[in-house]
């Protein structure tokens, strides 16, 4: 019998062993209490991952219960592995955003890599056959040579996965600040669809009933990963390179082609991916579930080495890999199965009436666990937040060179063609792609059928550090804007929470008031939450920008009419909504001051609903050709990216201030269509033409050829990354 050299209890409680796995004192004591003993050091390893930020979301779960999550079209929220609407004919859209963002800035392309595969696994764990990838990113700015090392891999590694597994990947945003440095933010979003009947839960029960692996071998990369993913990146962190897990795009594509074979298998009780926490989490979730114990035997599992310790398994994050509960008694037609697409599988254990997680290694018992309290009694922190107040900045641009201004943030990667990222992807395999990276929400079609899914990913960090909760508010209104775009209805959201520190005053009321202004949005917006993620401690220098991520999906229900709607020289131009001096948060600010002022920005939900609804419904009747939300840099940017987009001029003359031209107040749009038109809030300000690009103000012009701005906008991210490292 092999035996393990690993600590002792008394070892583990008199060196504090736990406080290395991520324990308190306090979390020890209560998981003393739970077992009626000292834990042994696979138990420690157990409870130190459930209970970890990233798996029990300790210091966030207060908050999330504030998100609306049903709706007319919901028919699954939060608590398992994604969320599934409704989208009318016996289907359904599976979707969620996760992040990956310690073990990108660890490891950038396997990081990437693997956070895209963890979400497909997700979707397709749901009984989803994914159609479309989208990615929320952000970097430290490109001036530095480690943020141009960590786009690279962070963008090869998405584009290596999931170019390699075929699935497209349509839509994504991305944003460079000095905030960022070191720790990039890594958010991959999965969309998938199903029919109502084949949506599965993750869940063991029925006694008897056996529990399959099926995947890669386990081995010992990403051990405390979720541990890894619920701690401040320091120094040390490079020497958790090793915890990083590694991709296999081609095991990847069989995996998920195997396990949507199985989920059309009657036999079939519950299935869930091995993601965070690995085993261990897979295994006491669905128990927990199915108010069932799960008993294993881990000598039978699949593994890439001898001598994998019990506490190294059920502790690993190798991909790929899956567990399935199926029917006692036809185990075999699932192994043999699993033997047709290639993938290693066994029997490693079995569903009990114990409510109990029990590990056993060639006989020995190695962990004996409550399952609810592993699942369901992690700590819940509440602290004290410190709200900063309200600076007394006061703003007045009208001096400075705004031409140059202009330039600066038109040729700034953050506002320039995303192109050198998008065309490392695959965004067209399955030919089902209707529009895809460049300009606005990806659109995919529903194969088989005229329907499409307007899928979008976002993010407004900025406007979140001045004014927490109106910022929470316009990031949930940016998505949906960003849906309405495309005609689309939208239908639900999930969200990715990626903060700083949270036992930092100030960074707790960021994550308090931001996620009560989402909240109300999602009320007032009709896009209840269905899935999401929270990831916190993300700061290696100084402090982070808080960056909630909006993902949401909406319904185009026939999507012929975009075959003939084309934008062209002609054109009418239309400014839809009132222009105020806001600059708080703002591009403008940020290039000209350098910081971030904390100042109210207003945001007006009942008319971003109205407005917003408003446009689209123009847009599907076909009396106006485009809507483009207006964003970061203001009119000046958001004119530029359309002249630059379609390669077409703009002439154009509006009754503001030069300095309005870069405000980033909320709920406005630049729509084009015929002339003449009374749309409401909106003034006509202008038409596209075939050359030039000239926008007039009271005080100010500006003018420039088409092949400046064009040439501008396209080498905005290229000149930064073939400077000299």
């Amino acid at each position: 019998m092999m035996k393990f050299n690993e600590p002792t209890e008394q070892m583990i409680k008199d060196d504090k062993l736990y406080t290395e796995m991520g324990l308190t004192d306090a979390e020890y004591k209560h998981v003393v209490e739970i077992l009626g003993r000292e834990p042994n050091y696979t138990e420690t390893g157990i409870f130190s991952v459930m209970w970890s930020e990233h798996c029990s979301y300790k210091h966030s779960k207060p908050f999330l219960g504030q998100f609306p999550t049903s709706g007319e079209r919901v028919l699954m929220g939060p608590g398992e592995g994604a969320g599934v609407v409704d989208i009318g004919d016996n289907q359904a859209i599976v979707f969620k955003v996760e992040s990956h963002n310690h073990p990108s800035a660890v490891e950038p392309y396997q990081g990437a890599a693997t956070g895209v595969g963890g979400i497909i696994r997700d979707i397709v764990s749901m009984g989803a056959r994914p159609i479309g990838l989208l990615n929320s990113l952000r970097f430290g700015e490109l001036s530095e040579a480690n943020n141009r090392w960590l786009l690279r891999g962070v963008v090869s590694g998405i584009g290596g996965y999931g170019n390699c597994i075929g699935i497209p990947t349509v839509s994504g945003e991305v944003e460079f600040d000095s905030s960022y440095d070191g720790n990039p933010l890594v958010n991959a979003m999965c969309v998938g669809v199903i029919d109502h009947d084949q949506i599965q839960k993750g869940t063991a029960k029925g006694v008897g009933n056996k529990v399959i692996y099926v995947g890669l071998k386990t081995g010992r990369d990403g051990i405390h990963g979720a541990t890894f993913a619920s701690e401040e990146l320091s120094e040390e962190s490079e020497s958790k390179r090793p915890s990083v897990q590694i991709g296999d795009p081609f095991t990847g594509k069989k995996l998920m082609e195997a396990t949507l074979d199985a989920i059309n298998q009657p036999e079939l009780v519950g299935i869930q991916d091995m993601g965070a926490a690995g085993l261990t989490s897979s295994s006491a979730e669905m128990a927990a579930k199915g108010e069932s114990g799960i008993a294993l035997h881990l000598d039978q599992v699949p593994v890439r080495e001898d001598g994998i310790s019990p506490y190294e398994m059920m502790l690993s994050e190798t991909q790929e890999r899956m567990l399935l509960v199926v029917k006692d008694g036809t185990e075999d037609k699932f192994l043999k199965m699993f033997d047709g697409y290639e993938l290693d599988s066994a029997v490693i254990g079995e569903v009990t009436d114990s409510d109990r997680l029990e590990l056993f290694y060639e006989g020995e018992k190695y962990a004996d666990i409550p399952v609810q309290p592993l699942s369901d009694e992690a700590p819940v922190y509440v602290l004290e937040g410190k709200d900063p107040g309200v600076d007394d900045k006061t703003y007045d641009y009208s001096k400075e060179d705004l031409n140059a201004a202009f330039d600066a943030l038109l040729g700034h990667p953050n506002h320039g063609s995303k192109r050198y990222i998008y065309e490392q992807y695959d965004n067209q395999v399955g030919s089902n792609t209707v529009q895809k990276s460049g300009f606005g929400s990806g659109i995919v079609r529903v194969e088989g059928t005229d329907k499409a899914i307007a899928m979008t990913v976002d993010g407004k960090s900025r406007y979140v550090y001045a004014d927490p909760f109106n910022g929470g508010k316009e990031v949930v209104a940016q998505a949906f804007r960003d849906i309405i775009s495309t005609s689309a209805l939208p239908l639900a959201m999930t969200d990715c929470l990626n903060y700083g520190s949270p036992e930092n005053p100030e960074i707790y009321h960021q994550l308090d008031a931001s996620t009560r202004g989402m909240a109300e949005a999602c009320r007032t917006l009709s896009t209840p939450v269905v899935s999401g993620n929270v990831s916190l401690y993300n700061e290696s220098k100084g402090t982070i920008l808080p960056t909630p991520v909006i993902g949401m999906v909406g319904l185009i229900e026939d999507v012929r009419f975009m075959e003939d709607r084309h934008v062209q020289a002609g054109d009418s131009i239309y400014l839809v909504g009132e222009t105020h001096k806001s600059f708080a948060g703002s591009q403008l600010e940020k290039l000209i001051d350098g910081d971030i002022s904390k100042q109210e920005r207003h945001i007006d939900l009942e008319l971003e609903y109205s407005r917003g609804m408003d446009l689209r419904e123009r847009l599907k009747n076909g009396s106006i050709k485009k809507i483009a939300p207006i964003g970061r840099g203001g009119i000046a940017i958001k004119l530029a990216q359309l002249s630059a987009f379609h390669h077409l001029g703009v002439d154009a003359s509006l009754d503001m201030d030069g300095e309005d031209l870069f405000a980033e107040n909320a709920s406005r749009y630049i729509v084009i269509g015929a002339g003449g038109q009374d749309i409401e809030d909106a003034v006509e300000i202008g038409v596209l033409t075939e050359d030039a690009f000239k926008v007039a103000t009271r005080d100010m012009t500006i003018e420039r050829s088409l092949d400046a701005i064009s040439n501008t906008w396209e080498g905005a991210i290229p000149k930064c990354m073939t400077s000299v490292d």
